[in-house]
């Protein structure tokens, strides 16, 4: 079975997918475009297990005519003759035009998806459109439980939904994080690392929830500096937080105000190399996001085998966040300050047992899982009845291009 898979841009990601898929089907991966502003990962050349084609190497597509890229999305599918696509959603261009392609040719189309009702409020007629879209796909791949429900909501069968869309390459962060483990003393300060802390990796935009989770830490920080339980040997653990994005001023200003500039530490955004430095050496993980489709920041810490605390918004809370830590409610700064302190007031023992928690739970989303769900996908959808392009449909993909 020959399957087409788009994305916008390959990160590491995407090729850990894209290689697993390859052991189970005959893979073309299709990059809309090499370079975007949004994504700040290091170019992934190495496509060892699959074909690969890039539409636009030097990107720019943001303003481009939605017809020249159908011409382009087209070409390429018509290159590859796929027998499935697989698509990721319904709000981009490409998405469109690929959806599109496969529903003039009755090539089936897999819809690739992490969309949940809380992602943001619904609008009736906004949900009506895209009832009709998401009709045009045979089948679905998404990472859970929310994202099955919300599809379900629009329409799609729900024994047509496969998970398995939204994991990391669990083996690599795994390995990398016990071989940091095995050289503390040397990684600690080559990155100037302190002894205990929570870690913290998202893009300084607002709904990742920065400033709460500043203040929150800071309430963290207050309790621990007040407990009954503190001894010489137990400080107060360091917040370090990896990333960038243009908060970054706003966020360094909350720091200064709250007096914080030596328990918090902006190490900066790190690439996918550099991360189990992090990963390795910490207590535990935080995940602070108002709204979150999935969280693959908690896939790599689970992997790691750290405890985590997660927001009860981020849609990957009901697979991933289990008995191997705590959800908070992300506009309750008190409510994270609890948990961070909870989980600080651990005994190492325990600790341990939860990120051995965190690391059972990593064995079912591994990259196999996506290769996997995208092959069940692909075969269901090459055995039901093509879709029907009608005139209304037409007209609203027409219109969904901008």
């Amino acid at each position: 079975m020959r399957i087409a898979v788009i994305f916008h841009r390959f990160g590491p990601y995407h090729c850990a997918r894209l290689d697993a898929a390859s052991r189970y089907c005959d893979i073309t991966g299709i990059e809309t475009a090499a370079e975007t502003r949004e994504s700040t990962w290091s170019p992934v050349h190495d496509a060892s297990g699959y074909s690969r084609l890039t539409l636009f190497p030097a990107g720019g597509t943001g303003a481009m005519p939605a017809e020249h890229m159908s011409a382009h999305v087209r070409r390429a599918l018509q290159s590859c003759s796929p027998d499935v696509v697989a698509i990721p959603g319904w709000s981009d261009n490409a998405a469109i035009a690929a959806l599109r392609s496969c529903a003039e040719t009755g090539i089936p189309a897999i819809l690739m998806s992490e969309s949940t009702t809380l992602d943001k409020p619904r609008v009736r007629w906004r949900e009506w459109i895209k009832q009709r879209i998401v009709d045009l796909y045979s089948t679905a791949l998404v990472g859970g439980q929310r994202h099955i429900d919300y599809l379900v909501d629009l329409g799609m069968p729900r024994d047509r939904i496969f998970t398995g869309y939204d994991v990391v390459d669990n083996d690599y962060f795994a390995w990398k994080a016990n071989e940091v483990r095995g050289q503390k003393k040397e990684v600690r300060r080559k990155y100037g690392l302190p002894k205990n802390y929570f870690l913290a990796s998202a893009r300084f935009i607002e709904k990742k929830n920065l400033f709460t989770l500043i203040r929150g830490y800071a309430g963290y920080r207050h309790a621990a500096a007040n407990s009954e339980l503190r001894t010489s040997n137990s400080e107060p653990w360091v917040l370090v937080l990896l990333g960038d994005g243009p908060l970054k001023s706003d966020l360094c200003r909350l720091i200064a105000d709250l007096r914080l500039d030596s328990s918090v530490l902006l190490p900066g955004f790190k690439q996918y190399d550099e991360l189990p430095f992090y990963y390795g050496l910490a207590n535990a993980f935080v995940h602070a996001s108002t709204t979150e489709q999935w969280g693959l920041v908690v896939n790599e810490a689970v992997a790691s085998a750290l405890p985590v605390i997660v927001s009860n918004r981020c849609g990957c809370v009901p697979e991933l966040v289990q008995d191997n830590g705590f959800t908070f409610d992300p506009t309750n700064k008190r409510d994270l300050a609890s948990r961070l302190f909870e989980i600080a007031s651990l005994s190492e023992e325990k600790r341990e047992g939860l990120g051995q928690a965190s690391r059972r739970i990593a064995a079912n989303f591994g990259s196999e899982s996506f290769g996997q769900g995208l092959e069940h996908a692909g075969r269901m959808a090459i055995e039901l009845p093509p879709k029907k392009l009608g005139a209304l449909k037409r007209a609203l993909l027409f219109g969904a291009m901008r």
